[in-house]
């Protein structure tokens, strides 16, 4: 009596989860997770199609570098004067202004800057600039990833509905929404990049920050005995791994869950709350 292939058995168990169509969305997470739990699916794989399901629900304001951390270089400042900042970020385009953030003139790459050091007698910044792209706070990250695809930047200056400059969002951004931090060899583990401070009572905050960085920028005074980063501390309030836009409440700091798979947190929101009298 022949037995069963491995791979029958495993095609026929898939097959049989899907056999009842999810209905919505929930429903559909809990098969991939079942479909987790039975090893037809790696840890990896999981969280990719939670990224992605995750990014067709988010919006451009959901994960944009605001404004005040934005890197930019004025038009009027001659090349010895910004390269060295050029140098410091490292980063590869920079939006370029006039007079005013909000007056984005368009897109310097750091490559084209080659040309002055090759010593080009009319070296123009205005005539290396890329056409600036500006799309709404409200834009879906899905389709800002097809149009990234399909008009080959990787780059967007976020507006508000003033028109006025809120952040930016590059299409590295968009990408670790779904396959989770990319890391090259310009990026470091800064404090500074774990807490970013959005308004006056509003953080965005790494899950991986550590807690001391935590106290010292909050003013809190959390315990790091037991867990070493915000995302422990979180973690054990919740007493599971929560999903995206839940929230606790800690002390009087509200924690939003901005970006989570199934095997840790990524991205925290915090709100400082008044206490009700």
């Amino acid at each position: 009596m022949d037995d069963p292939s491995p791979k029958s058995s495993w095609l026929e168990r898939i097959n049989a989860l899907f056999i009842r169509e999810p209905e919505d969305r929930k429903q559909l997470i809990a098969l991939l997770h079942t479909a987790f739990e039975r090893n037809l699916l790696d840890s990896d794989a999981l969280s990719m199609i939670e990224g992605v399901m995750q990014v067709s629900e988010m919006q451009a304001r959901d994960i944009m570098v605001p404004r005040s951390q934005m890197g930019v270089i004025d038009i009027s400042e001659t090349p010895d004067k910004f390269i060295p900042f050029v140098i410091e970020t490292a980063h590869s385009r920079f939006p370029v202004t006039e007079g005013s953030e909000d007056n984005i003139l368009g897109i310097l790459l750091a490559k084209d800057l080659l040309r002055y050091y090759a010593g080009e007698e009319e070296f123009n910044i205005r005539d290396m600039l890329r056409p600036a792209v500006f799309i709404p706070e409200s834009k879906r990250l899905n389709i800002l990833l097809k149009d990234f695809r399909s008009n080959r930047n990787h780059i967007a200056i976020v507006v508000n509905e003033y028109g006025g400059v809120a952040g930016l969002v590059t299409i590295e951004d968009v990408l670790e929404q779904i396959v989770g931090e990319i890391e090259d060899e310009y990026d470091f583990d800064e404090d500074e990049d774990n807490i970013v401070k959005e308004s006056e009572n509003l953080y965005r905050i790494k899950a991986v920050t550590d807690i001391d960085s935590f106290n010292e920028t909050l003013g809190t005074n959390f315990d790091n005995d037991d867990y070493d980063t915000i995302g422990g501390l979180v973690l054990n309030k919740f007493g599971r791994l929560p999903s995206r836009d839940e929230s606790v409440i800690i002390d009087d700091l509200k924690f939003i869950v901005q970006r989570a798979d199934s095997r840790r947190l990524y991205m925290l929101k915090v709100e400082r709350i008044t206490a009700s009298t």
